[in-house]
C-alpha cells in the first residue's frame, strides 16, 4: 500500500491521519495530550503499527508543537495554513473562507482566486478557543460536550467578554451567583466565542460566500457552529449581520473537520520527493526516533527548585506546623449557648464558619460553588442545624464576599461586611500585631496593610486573575490533574520554568514553549507556583524591597493551602509568613467574629444575654 501519514501537534491535542493512494482516510486519531506530547504520539504510532504492520509510509508533520517533533523523528514540517489549504482544495468545493478553532489557536483563512490565500490568526490571546470553552464549561460544572447540550435549551443570551477566560469569568460569575440559567450561560459563552473570532480575527474584513468550519470545537459542538451560521447568515438570503456586512453563502462541515490539518499534511507528503520518488520511512523507525532522538534546548529561563529533596520539604512542613496558629476547636453537638455564623460567598468557593463566644471553631465548611452557591450554602446550613443541639442557637450571622448581596437577601443574614475587613479581623485574631496580609482566593488577590490596628491601605487585582486559585486549577485541569495533585507534583520540580508575572494567555505560550523544550509537568507546576507570588509581588503589591511586607506578615486564602505556593512566597520575598491552620476559610471566620462583635448585649439580673 502507498500510504501517507499526516501528524498535527496542536496546543492541546495530537491528530493523525493516514490516507491511501486515492486520498481516503484509512486511519485516524484525535487525542488530548495533556502536555505529554511524546507519550501521546508514541501511542498513536503504535496503534498504526498494530493496524498496518511495519509498512513504509511517507510522513509530514504540522501544528504549533510540530516543528521540534519533526526534527526528532526525521520527517518534514509543513506550515498549518499550507496543510489546511491542501486539504480544502482536494475537496473540490468552492470555498471562500475557512474558520478554524483549535485548543488555543484560532484562524480565519481567506481564499481568493486573484490574491491567493490570506490568513488571520490569534497571536497572544487564546480567547474564543477550545481552551477558553473548557474553562467556561468548568465554571458550569460540565465539559465542552455538556456545554453544547445546555446551549440547546437556551432562552436568553447575555453579553460576555471573550477576550480571555479572566474577563469572561468576571462576567459569568455574578450571573451564576444571581441564579442565571445554565442553559442561557452556555449559549452566551458560544455567542462570546463567535464575537471574539469574527471581530478579533476578521478585523473588519468581510466574510463572504461559502464558509468551511474546521477544528475540534466546531466539529464536536454543533450549537457553536450553529451560532456562527446564525451570525454570518449562512444558507439564507443576502443579509446584514449585526457584526459586519455579510454576503450570505453556504456552510460546510467536512467529514473529517477535526483532522483537516493532519489530512492536509498527509497530502503534502507527495511533494517530499527524492530522485523522483516519495521518500518513505517506517512506523517502527518513527517510534525509535521519537524515543531516542529527543533534543532539549532551553529558551525559557529555569528557576531554583522549590525543594531540593524530600528532607528539605519535611523540615519546611515541621517548621510551619510548629509555628502555625491553630484555631481553638470545640464540639458543636455538646455546645451550649450562642453561636455566631460567618459566610464567605466567594467567586469560586463558599466557606462557612460557626464559632462560639471565645472564638472557638464549632463547625467549618469549604465547598466549590458548583454553579449554584446559594444551594451549597443552604445544604451546609442544613448540616449545621442537624448537628446543633437544643442547647445552642445562632445568635448573629454575617456574610462577606462576591455573593454578599444575594445571600443576605435570600437567607435574611443579619450583617454584610466587605471582604477586606473580614480578612483583617481573622488575621488579627491570630496575630494581633499583624501589619501585612496577603490573601489569594479563587479570582481575587488582596494585599492589606495595617498600621496601629487600622487598615491603612488595600491593594486588589483588577481585571486579571492570573495567579489566583482558579488560574492554577484551570492549568491543572488542562494537564489532567486535580488542583491538589498539581500542587504535589510542583514540590520537586527539578527545573521550574520561569513564567514571570504575566497573564494566563501569555503564560500559555510560555508553557507550550517549555513543553517543546522537554519540560515535564513537575517543572510547569513549580513554575506556576512561582508565578503566583511574582504576580502578587510585582503586579499587585508592586514592591521592590521585601521590608515593605512588614514585620508580621500573614498569608491566607485557599491558594496558600498549596505548600508549593507558600514555599515560593518564602523564596521570592525572603520572609517567613504565618499561615493559620484555617487559611482557606479566613473570610468566613472573620465574618463570624464580626457577627460576635456586633451582637447586641443586654443584662438580666446581673447576667449577660444575646439579642439574637
Amino acid at each position: 500500500m502507498n500510504l501517507r501519514m499526516g501528524i498535527d501537534i496542536g496546543s492541546t491535542t495530537v491528530k493523525a491521519a493516514i490516507i491511501d493512494e486515492g486520498g481516503a482516510v484509512v486511519f485516524s486519531r484525535y487525542t488530548r495530550h495533556f502536555t505529554n506530547i511524546q507519550e501521546t504520539l508514541d501511542s498513536v504510532f503504535r496503534d498504526a503499527l498494530e493496524e498496518f504492520g511495519d509498512t513504509p509510509v511517507a510522513a509530514c508533520i504540522t501544528g504549533s508543537g510540530g516543528l521540534t517533533i519533526s526534527e526528532w523523528i526525521g520527517v518534514p514540517f509543513v506550515q498549518e495554513v499550507i496543510a489546511v489549504a491542501a486539504a480544502v482544495r482536494a475537496l473540490g468545493e468552492d470555498i471562500d473562507c475557512v474558520i478554524e478553532l483549535g485548543g488555543e489557536d484560532a484562524k480565519i483563512i481567506y481564499f481568493d482566486k486573484h490574491s491567493g490565500v490570506e490568513q488571520r490568526m490569534n497571536g497572544i490571546c487564546a480567547g474564543g478557543t477550545g481552551a477558553f470553552i473548557d474553562q467556561m464549561a468548568a465554571l458550569l460544572q460540565t465539559d465542552a460536550a455538556g456545554l453544547d447540550l445546555l446551549a440547546a435549551g437556551a432562552v436568553n443570551v447575555y453579553p460576555i467578554a471573550a477576550r480571555c477566560g479572566v474577563f469572561a469569568k468576571s462576567d459569568i460569575q455574578p450571573l451564576i451567583n444571581e441564579g442565571a440559567a445554565r442553559e442561557d450561560l452556555a449559549a452566551s459563552i458560544f455567542a462570546a466565542v463567535v464575537a471574539q473570532t469574527i471581530s478579533g480575527l476578521a478585523c473588519g474584513k468581510p466574510i463572504r460566500g461559502n464558509v468551511m468550519f474546521l477544528g475540534g470545537p466546531l466539529y464536536f459542538l454543533p450549537r457553536l457552529r450553529e451560532r456562527f451560521e446564525k451570525v454570518l447568515k449562512l444558507g439564507g438570503d443576502r443579509g446584514r449581520s449585526p457584526v459586519q456586512d455579510i454576503v450570505a453563502g453556504k456552510s460546510f462541515q467536512p467529514e473529517n473537520g477535526h483532522l483537516f490539518a493532519a489530512v492536509g499534511a498527509a497530502r503534502k507528503c507527495g511533494v517530499w520527493s527524492v530522485e523522483g520518488g516519495v521518500k518513505t520511512t517506517t512506523l517502527s523507525d518513527l517510534i525509535y526516533n521519537l524515543e531516542h532522538n529527543k533534543k532539549i534546548s532551553f529558551e525559557i529561563n529555569r528557576l531554583e527548585p522549590l525543594f531540593r529533596n524530600e528532607a528539605e520539604y519535611i523540615e519546611f512542613i515541621k517548621r510551619h506546623d510548629e509555628g502555625s496558629l491553630h484555631t481553638p476547636h470545640s464540639t458543636l453537638h455538646t455546645h451550649k449557648g450562642p453561636c455566631f455564623l460567618g459566610i464567605d460567598a466567594g467567586s469560586t468557593t463558599t466557606k462557612l464558619a460557626l464559632i462560639g463566644e471565645r472564638g472557638e471553631l464549632l463547625y467549618s465548611a469549604y465547598n466549590n460553588n458548583q454553579g449554584n452557591p446559594l444551594k451549597v450554602i443552604i445544604d451546609t446550613l442544613k448540616d449545621i442545624y442537624d448537628a446543633m443541639p437544643a442547647s445552642a442557637y445562632i445568635a448573629k450571622s454575617c456574610v462577606t464576599g462576591y455573593g454578599e448581596g444575594l445571600v443576605k437577601a435570600a437567607l435574611c443574614v443579619d450583617l454584610g461586611e466587605i471582604e477586606t475587613v473580614a480578612h483583617y479581623k481573622a488575621a488579627a485574631f491570630f496575630v494581633p500585631q499583624v501589619d501585612f496580609i496577603l490573601d489569594i482566593g479563587g479570582q481575587d488577590m488582596k494585599c492589606i496593610r495595617v498600621k496601629d490596628g487600622v487598615i491603612e491601605n488595600v491593594l486588589l487585582n483588577e481585571a486579571c486573575s492570573a495567579g489566583c486559585g482558579s488560574f492554577i486549577e484551570n492549568f491543572a485541569q488542562s494537564m489532567g490533574y486535580t488542583a491538589e495533585g498539581f500542587a504535589k507534583v510542583a514540590l520537586f520540580g527539578a527545573n521550574p520554568i520561569d513564567l514571570g508575572s504575566r497573564c494566563t494567555v501569555f503564560m500559555n505560550s510560555r508553557v507550550k514553549q517549555a513543553q517543546k523544550e522537554g519540560a515535564d509537568v513537575n517543572d510547569i507546576a513549580a513554575g506556576l507556583a512561582y508565578s503566583v507570588i511574582k504576580n502578587a509581588v510585582q503586579k499587585v503589591i508592586k514592591i521592590t524591597d521585601p521590608r515593605e511586607l512588614g514585620e508580621f506578615p500573614a498569608v491566607q486564602g485557599g491558594t496558600f493551602l498549596n505548600d508549593a505556593v507558600l514555599r515560593a512566597f518564602e523564596k521570592i520575598t525572603g520572609k517567613r509568613a504565618v499561615r493559620p491552620n484555617i487559611a482557606g476559610i479566613m473570610g468566613a471566620f472573620g465574618a463570624a467574629l464580626i457577627a460576635k462583635e456586633q451582637c447586641g448585649v443586654w443584662s438580666v439580673e446581673g447576667g449577660v444575654g444575646y439579642d439574637g
